[in-house]
């Protein structure tokens, strides 16, 4: 984020004033999330976490145990538990949910969910739990076609009598030239396949290649024998294929069970405008039924026993779990212990509270301890005001703000004294009145403004506590 400059005059501009406009409203900046620093766990190859690494602060008890999980995911014996992460507010769970699924990689399906979520009007809470498990185990596929590829050597469309009238001609068939470095095949094809060549703009001299089952046809881009001593062109140039014409060829495609579900518990009535506006306008949340899932699951082992998909075990992130209710607790119960479960995750941030839907059981974390008994549970740590400086660094690097000198230090003692969130909630703001003084870096006293303008939480809940500083204290 580059802040403008203002030569014109250094007086204080109010925090109110608007903006100077920019000089590069052309340019455009990227959306900075609130965990776009965090790339991995951070640790040695031994388990080890680092100080600072992968975008992690401290919290090295949480990481080298999250670490353990992550082995235990890959060698697929994790299966039946759930992992929760408690701590205070703020101390990084989310953070911790999605550098496993970044340690994971990016083919491994990951469902990150609120425990509020479940209660929606137009299902069950049972039937979101499951969609989400769903949702979050993957299936490989890998499929094995017969295809024709080469360069296109010759695209002649052989034209005979229309039989349906008297007047005009009709394409019977199309000879199609394909050349590769072994050698040179002359095809006869069917007029449906020439209707795709020119969907696909073929033309001599384009590499493509043909699919023998379904005829479908894919233009990979132009024969580099073609290519010109342009420094700039608008075409793909590939090499030759190598190989014979006709071909095996091994295609790879992922997708998930509830892609799986939603397709088949809604098949498309056709493809004209009227079915396509149907669609839209149906296009609420149906309850898949667990007949359809059982047969769903009943093709996939087909396919699995056969060798052709592979089930990839997601991750499934419950945020305030503590939101759900005994009925989805015991729901929960049943899914761990579904064979194709994938990994699930939960966090919270209570201590002894009472279970939703029940008036007389008090647990820990607001979880029955049957459910709590079948979790690893991995505590998170408050930060030190060593550790609130570095986290207030990597972001202030992330959003791409400069701090002037003596800036960290206060909002780090901002942030031990409320919370780090409010010290990382005071940056940007900060930087937008430095930018409006024609500054291009934040000064302690935009801090110090920045204080009175706004309220961290502990500040706003003691001048409501103490009956003052709000007009009509009963309003809250």
């Amino acid at each position: 984020m580059k802040a403008s400059t203002s030569t014109s005059s250094s007086t204080t501009v109010p925090h109110n004033a608007l903006p100077p406009p920019s000089t590069t409203s052309a340019s455009r900046s990227s959306r900075i999330a609130s965990h776009s620093h965090i790339k991995g766990l951070g640790l040695t190859a031994e388990g080890k976490a680092l100080g600072e690494s992968a975008g992690f602060i401290g919290q090295t008890n949480a990481r080298e145990a999250c670490g353990v999980v992550i082995e235990l995911i890959k060698s697929r014996r994790f299966s039946g538990r759930a992992l929760l992460l408690a701590g205070a507010p703020g101390t990084g769970k989310t953070a911790l949910a999605l550098a496993i699924s970044h340690e994971l990689g990016s083919k491994v399906p990951f469902c990150p969910i609120v425990g509020s979520e479940v209660y929606s009007t137009e299902v069950k809470k049972t039937e979101v739990l499951s969609e989400t498990f769903r949702r979050a185990i993957g299936l490989r596929i890998k499929e094995t076609k017969e295809v024709f590829e080469g360069e296109v050597t010759e695209l002649t469309p052989s034209e005979a009598e229309n039989p349906l009238s008297g007047y005009g001609k009709t394409v019977s068939h199309v000879i199609v030239g394909l050349k590769t470095v072994k050698g040179t095949k002359q095809l006869r094809m069917d007029p449906n396949i020439y209707e795709a060549i020119l969907k696909e703009k073929v033309v001599v001299g384009d590499v493509v290649y043909v699919e023998e089952q379904t005829g479908a046809v894919k233009r990979v881009g132009r024969s580099d024998a073609y290519a010109s001593s342009y420094d700039l062109e608008a075409e793909t140039y590939v090499p030759l294929p190598k190989g014979e014409v006709h071909k095996r060829k091994e295609l790879v495609q992922d997708v998930t069970l509830g892609d799986l579900d939603a397709a088949n518990a809604r098949p498309q009535g056709g493809q004209d405008i009227m079915s396509v506006m149907g669609s839209l306008v149906k296009s609420g949340r149906t309850e898949v039924t667990e007949k359809l899932r059982r047969e769903v699951d009943r093709v996939v082992k087909g396919y699995v026993d056969q060798g052709v998909a592979e089930v990839v075990p997601g991750v499934v992130f419950i945020d305030e779990v503590h939101m759900l209710d005994i009925e989805c607790f015991t729901y929960l119960n049943a899914l761990l212990e579904s064979p194709m479960a994938p990994t699930v995750i939960l966090a919270t941030n209570r201590g002894n509270s009472l279970v939703r839907g029940t008036s007389d059981i008090v647990a820990p974390h607001g979880i029955p301890v049957d459910l709590l008994d079948r979790c690893l549970i991995v505590k998170t740590e408050g930060y030190t005001r060593d550790q609130i400086a570095k986290v207030l660094q990597v972001r202030a690097t992330v959003e791409g703000l400069k701090l002037g000198p003596g800036v960290l230090d206060r909002l780090a003692e901002e942030g031990e004294r409320g919370s780090l969130r409010y010290a990382l909630q005071l940056l940007t703001p900060a930087s937008i009145l430095a930018n409006l003084n024609g500054r291009t870096q934040v000064e302690v006293e935009d801090i110090g403004e920045m204080n009175e303008l706004f309220l961290d939480a502990k500040t706003s809940a003691g001048m409501i506590a103490q009956g003052g500083g709000y007009t009509g204290g009963n309003a809250f």
